[in-house]
């Protein structure tokens, strides 16, 4: 349960009678409709009221939501208190001579919306002009709003004028305060939404509101009730901040525990060393030899040959024995793509990826098997292809923590590659494993660093190939991966 559920399970156990007991000694709700009665009388004699006023409209049976305490009354607001709409249509935006140096309060719908209990502050002030041609609200006026933010309430903490807009509530004598009627009425917001009509924004006739139902308690019991709401709200405030911590723990956990994992095992942590599965020097002989041999038929340029040494200053992290840092270069090939436009892509044809289906397509996986995008004939063979095993980096992107996302392609077909993005064809190494570690927190500082702009970012295949990896025997690769993803499937787990 949130800390808003539980504030308004609170108050619902409020105006059905369930929060506090009920003291027979207190008397009933009858006793004090006598006094509002005789008070209304009074009134009448002295003509702040109308005859009219006195009539009661029967509630019916079909009107009553809930059970009450026998000593209640199910009463409509309009037998118990005041109730009139704010007397002045204006808007600061629709006559501007009316808020000109104004000290006057002028209370707006925002105004009771933002506020809890009180409002203590407003929007907009009226100078004498503006209180001529309006009401002045009393201190402890309660709010209600009528059109905008339907059933908004909120006690007024300052004498104030508001615009037809909002309705003001004052309970008869005896009834000392409003403080009873604002948390009940609280409960009423979806109620009063639902009655409401829409013109040019939502509207509920005040009408409405006189006749609407209320449980009403004996004046006793009134103030228990709201001693009990004061005393519980700091609590469940504080259990609300709590509640969205533990969400928000919740929510990122998963998440932080996946790149601790993944640094782990880009640290050598994961998963013992085996020696008998050689060493990444052996490895990286191979691949150099594979380099050599790419050369040799023209696949590759001499330049591609050269290995970079890895400076002391560049490591950051100690590594198994049997291991080796090496430049991500070192490990493969990266060839950029060329472009394809985004209306020479359709629903099928021939596949294909563009820079930007990686961070909306392909961001929530290593691999891929099958394109979100296909393209013609023509295009796909004027542009470079990827193939089973090679990996997608996109070298364009809005921020530097996501540039070159790395995703695995394990389909069967060719697929064309679009500008801004490079395919990297790994030589004997393990393709998952280097998406985990280009996709790491280690990689993604190093990216960040190398990466240029700020709304747009970029980076180049050459500063990628620069990137300085961590760089283990074959199978222990793979049996980083597999550990990995299991580790990661119970992570996510935790998230459901």
């Amino acid at each position: 349960m949130t800390g808003q559920q539980l504030k308004n399970s609170i108050l619902q156990w409020a105006i059905q009678g369930k929060l506090v007991p009920q003291i027979e000694s207190e008397g009933t709700a009858e006793d004090l409709l006598k006094e509002i009665r005789a008070e209304k009388e009074r009134l009448v004699k002295e003509g702040k009221l109308k005859k009219k006023d006195l009539v009661v409209k029967p509630i019916e049976d079909d009107e009553i939501p809930f059970e009450i305490p026998e000593s209640w009354r199910w009463v409509r607001l309009g037998e118990i208190s005041y109730l009139n709409r704010g007397r002045s249509q204006h808007r600061p935006r629709n006559d501007k001579s009316l808020f000109v140096d104004g000290n006057v309060p002028f209370v707006q719908t925002g105004d009771v919306a933002n506020a809890s209990i009180y409002i203590g502050k407003c929007s907009s002030y009226y100078n004498q002009k503006g209180l001529d041609q309006s009401k002045l609200w009393d201190k402890g006026t309660l709010c209600m709003t009528i059109a905008a933010n339907i059933g908004d309430v909120a006690i007024l903490d300052f004498d104030a004028c508001f615009p037809d807009s909002v309705v003001g509530f004052n309970a008869y004598y005896p009834i000392e305060n409003n403080l009873y009627f604002l948390y009940g009425l609280k409960c009423y917001k979806d109620i009063l939404d639902k009655k409401s009509y829409s013109t040019a924004q939502k509207n509920i006739n005040i009408e409405i509101l006189y006749n609407l139902v209320f449980p009403l308690p004996p004046l006793s019991e009134q103030k228990r009730i709201v001693a009990k709401i004061e005393e519980l709200m700091p609590l469940v405030e504080e259990y609300g901040k709590a509640q969205e911590r533990l969400e928000t723990l919740n929510r990122e956990l998963p998440e932080k525990l996946k790149k601790s994992v993944l640094q782990e095992a880009i640290m050598g942590k994961l998963v013992p060393q085996d020696p008998t599965e050689g060493t990444a020097e052996e490895l990286l002989a191979e691949i150099r030899k594979e380099k050599e041999k790419l050369v040799k038929e023209g696949k590759l340029k001499k330049k591609d040959l050269e290995v970079k040494p890895i400076e002391v200053d560049e490591i950051p992290f100690e590594i198994p024995e049997g291991w080796k840092w090496c430049r991500l270069g070192d490990l493969g090939v990266f060839e950029r793509g060329s472009g394809i436009k985004r209306d020479e892509t359709f629903e099928s044809g021939y596949p294909c990826v563009r820079y930007g289906e990686m961070y909306t397509k392909y961001r929530y996986s290593t691999t891929f098997s099958e394109t979100h995008s296909y393209t013609s004939k023509e295009v796909f063979y004027k542009c470079r292809k990827a193939r089973k095993g090679d990996l997608f980096m996109a070298l364009t992107g809005e921020n530097k923590e996501e540039i070159a996302l790395t995703s695995q392609y394990v389909g069967e077909a060719e697929v064309a590659i679009g500008g801004d993005l490079c395919r990297f064809s790994p030589l004997f190494s393990y393709g998952s494993y280097l998406v985990y570690l280009i996709n790491s927190s280690f990689a993604i500082n190093k990216k960040r660093d190398l990466a240029t702009g700020d709304i747009i970012v970029h980076i180049s295949t050459d500063k990628l190939s620069s990137i300085p990896v961590p760089l283990p025997p074959l199978a222990e690769q793979k049996r980083i991966v597999a550990k990995l993803e299991e580790v990661m499937e119970k992570i996510e787990g935790m998230k459901k």
